[in-house]
């Protein structure tokens, strides 16, 4: 993947020098000359990292920061001279990541957008992970048994299997969590609602659920009997 970064900087031979050393680096770069120059950019393209001035014309980098946090969440370095100090505390404190002195050694800058691209990446990392955690929070699979409840789909090794609604929400029960077991009494409590009286009924279900999802339902391989307690899900 390609990064792009937004230097925001009046200066055209500081924009220029800096534009070479991230051209060099293998990044994409695109440049603004004051902090209004540098939304604009942000609204148009996809940028990754932020270097960005902070006495600048028309809109300062304080400014620009603090605006650009209300959307982004983007590393942010300051270029800052040496009589700025109380600006670079400021803008660390309004949203800034780092910052750089001017003047700059160009390997330092590069090290510091380099360090902030890797734990930008990181970040982005997590969060996709966490998603896609989250997108997959509702399917189960045990073996070759696999419950999506987002479809409401039940399939055994790829092929479709069709459920009543009661043996569906059993099934889901059960899977769950792999290698609980529940008693009948549980289970009809939990899938009709309502205190148990007669659980006659769940050993019809789970017969019939077998049926459909074991190869052999005589000798089952998903849905346990636990003798004298209850039904689990086998562990796989």
């Amino acid at each position: 993947m390609q990064h792009n970064i937004l230097i925001v900087e009046d200066e055209k031979g500081i924009r220029d020098a800096i534009k070479i050393y991230l051209n060099n680096q293998g990044y994409n770069v695109f440049e603004a000359e004051n902090g209004k120059e540098g939304l604009e950019v942000l609204n148009r393209e996809d940028i990754h990292l932020a270097i960005v001035d902070i006495m600048m014309p028309v809109m300062d980098g304080i400014t620009m920061t603090m605006r650009l946090r209300e959307t982004y969440d983007i590393p942010v370095i300051f270029l800052s001279a040496k009589s700025e100090d109380i600006d670079k505390i400021t803008g660390l404190n309004i949203g800034a990541d780092d910052y750089v002195t001017k003047p700059f050694a160009s390997m330092e800058l590069i090290a510091r957008v380099n360090s902030q691209i890797r734990r930008y990446d990181q970040i982005l990392n997590l969060k996709h992970s966490s998603i896609k955690e989250e997108e997959n929070s509702n399917r189960y699979v045990v073996g070759g048994l696999e419950l999506d409840d987002d479809t409401k789909e039940v399939t055994v090794d790829g092929n479709k299997v069709k459920l009543t609604a009661k043996e569906y929400q059993i099934l889901r029960l059960l899977i769950k969590t792999p290698g609980r077991v529940y008693s009948s009494e549980q289970i009809y409590e939990q899938v009709w609602n309502e205190k148990a009286i007669n659980t006659e009924t769940i050993m019809v279900h789970i017969r019939k659920l077998r049926e459909k999802i074991e190869v052999n339902p005589k000798k089952p391989h998903y849905i346990k009997v636990v003798w004298g307690i209850g039904y689990k899900m086998e562990k796989m």
